[in-house]
């Protein structure tokens, strides 16, 4: 027998009856930074491969890459190899078996971020 309140219910979990979580949020960032990293990638191999092709060319690209908002790609590039190596050592450090207790992924993941601005900005500094 069909259920007669099923056509005002929703039928999975939606965005309204659930918070999003510290520690989930930052588990999708680290999943976006690394597809970030992977555009990035293609982004270094372009110029490589620009490099190789002549010097018109490889003009060509430098000229984008370093143009305002190639930097600014760059940076973001920066920021996404930062925070993804900080919160990789994070999850060795889980996959140990420590650091399961709530305050302290809290801590950590507030110390990830932490780390991975400030590397971020000494990378741009220093670069």
């Amino acid at each position: 027998m069909a259920d007669v309140n099923r056509g005002r219910r929703p039928l999975s979990p939606h965005l309204q009856v659930y918070n999003q979580s510290y520690t989930g949020t930052l588990s999708i960032l680290h999943r976006v930074t690394g597809v970030a990293l992977t555009l990035g990638a293609v982004l270094v191999i372009w110029w490589l491969v620009a490099a190789a092709t002549g010097p018109a060319y490889f003009a060509f690209v430098d000229g984008l890459l370093t143009s305002l908002l190639g930097e600014l790609i760059l940076i973001g590039s920066a920021l996404a190899l930062s925070y993804h190596f900080a919160n990789g050592i994070r999850h060795l450090v889980w996959d140990m078996g420590y650091g399961f207790e709530l305050e302290t992924v809290k801590k950590s993941g507030t110390a990830v971020i932490g780390f991975a601005v400030v590397l971020t900005l000494l990378i741009v500094v220093l670069a």
